[in-house]
């Protein structure tokens, strides 16, 4: 089939198990470069706008009309404009370009089967309103606001992490953990939202057994949560609609009930992955990477506040290969939930050559590999150095959009020495495609017990007590 999107350019460092990996970072520029080299290139300017007001600010350039490469231009843009939707977030897309560029994506989030996807869960389910797109010269003025995340340690409080193959609990007492648990449970494919509510009342009573009193509660989960409720969130994807209406929607205020009705406060545990990187480090300009069952982001700036933002990278494109990986859930291709996550270890473990039964769940995948890793296995170092080369190439891509100096990986894909592996590969990267990042962005990855225990600390100091 003939490929029509930006030229797919062969990375300097291939990842070892995956030869066929083509890097978003290095299409964008390449195809920005030619636009530039043909003397006519055509200004592109996007601006997302968010419910709230906010709008966000983006540009390229595309090949002008009736050139030979122009056909490239709508993926180009198309891969583009879904990054900025998962990664900033917004519902109305303002498309200063073409007219003929603004037709296509307005029909591919009418009809296709992504967009249609990307505009029911980011449109309709967190904005309250379809994706829509408008071709104009006026674009809106950019504008967005900061606010300050946690970092409140006083008193007695509960911290919790909601994974889609464990749940984390710890008590905190004036900033000292003094009891820390993990919780094997599954979930994704749960129909039932009781079982949610008394997976999560289960840590919590563990923890507030440790307490002499409980002041606060602060959690993080995979999702988008407006004050304490659950606009979507893949932890709760196999509960049906009308259950999730009346059960999942505002289980974080039945919690809160259940609790005594202290300070509660959940939020997407991407941004908790950065504010725990920002304080166990003591720095700002955070992008925050967790490995687990799938990518959860988050980002400090530079001011030691977050944004707006998604930062749902797990659905942001890092793979501009047609034929790369599709996502389970989204059904789009070369996405991070299938680069950073133990769907990636199981991914790869094929091409590796390690055997496994293909009904083994994804943690059981990663324990298997991660056995072999203690024992020296080269099959299994290939996962991590192909992780690692992954890295690389998807940092540099971030960087287009966040403005970073420090990148924490954690999760339990990172644990043991294959976390050492895949930051190796990732600095490797940067070094030899862009030398610019390598000598700004530092790698950094907590200790095991902050591995384990980290968010659910950080997402403790999310509520204030008192005024």
């Amino acid at each position: 089939m003939t490929h029509h999107g930006p030229a797919l350019i062969a990375p300097k460092i291939s990842p070892v198990l995956d030869p066929d990996f083509r890097p978003a970072a290095l299409a964008d520029r390449a195809a920005r470069a030619a636009a530039k080299a043909t003397g006519r290139a055509v200004p592109v300017r996007l601006a997302i706008e968010q419910t709230d007001g906010s709008v966000f600010h983006h540009t390229t350039e595309i090949f002008p009309e009736g050139h030979a490469s122009a056909a490239d231009n709508y993926t180009h843009v198309e891969r583009l404009v879904k990054f900025l939707l998962w990664g900033w977030g917004g519902w109305r897309i303002h498309l200063d370009g073409p007219k003929p560029l603004g037709d296509l994506l307005a029909k591919h989030f009418r009809d296709s089967v992504t967009g249609k996807f990307d505009s029911n869960i980011i449109g309709e389910k967190i904005y309250d309103r379809p994706i829509e797109v408008v071709v104009t010269r006026d674009l809106p003025a950019a504008r967005a606001a900061t606010k300050p995340l946690g970092r409140h340690l006083n008193g007695c409080r509960i911290g919790f992490d909601l994974g889609g193959s464990d749940r984390k609990v710890a008590a905190v007492i004036e900033g000292k953990v003094v009891f820390s648990e993990e919780t094997v449970w599954d979930p994704y494919y749960q129909p039932d939202p009781q079982y949610h509510f008394d997976g999560i009342m289960d840590s919590l009573k563990k923890a507030a057994a440790h307490l002499p009193r409980v002041d606060a509660i602060g959690g993080s989960a995979a999702g988008c949560y407006v004050n304490n409720r659950v606009k979507v969130a893949s932890l709760f994807r196999g509960v049906p609609a009308d259950a999730f209406n009346k059960r999942v929607r505002n289980m974080f205020l039945d919690v809160q009930k259940a609790m005594g009705g202290v300070p509660l406060e959940v939020v997407n545990d991407g941004e908790v992955t950065a504010l725990a990187g920002s304080m166990s480090l003591g720095k700002n300009a955070v992008l925050g990477l967790a490995f687990g069952t799938s990518l959860a982001a988050g980002y400090v700036t530079r001011d030691g506040n977050i944004t707006s933002w998604l930062n749902e990278l797990a659905f942001a494109p890092v793979d501009y290969n047609p034929d790369a990986p599709r996502d389970e859930w989204s059904g789009d291709y070369g996405v991070g939930a299938q680069y950073f996550s133990q769907q990636a270890v199981g991914r790869l473990m094929p091409a590796a050559g390690i055997t496994v039964d293909s009904k083994m769940p994804p943690p059981e995948k990663l324990k298997h590999v991660q056995a072999l890793m203690a024992q020296g296995d080269a099959r299994a170092r290939k996962i991590y150095q192909t992780i690692g080369t992954y890295l690389g190439y998807a940092i540099a891509h971030y960087a287009m959009f966040y403005d970073f100096d420090h990148v924490l990986v954690l999760g339990r894909v990172t644990s043991g020495e294959g976390g050492e592996i895949i930051l190796a590969g990732a600095s490797a990267v940067l070094k030899a495609e862009f030398p610019e990042l390598a000598g700004r962005v530092a790698f950094h990855t907590p200790d095991e017990q902050d591995k384990r225990r980290g968010q659910a600390v950080a997402a403790a100091s999310l509520p204030q007590i008192g005024s």
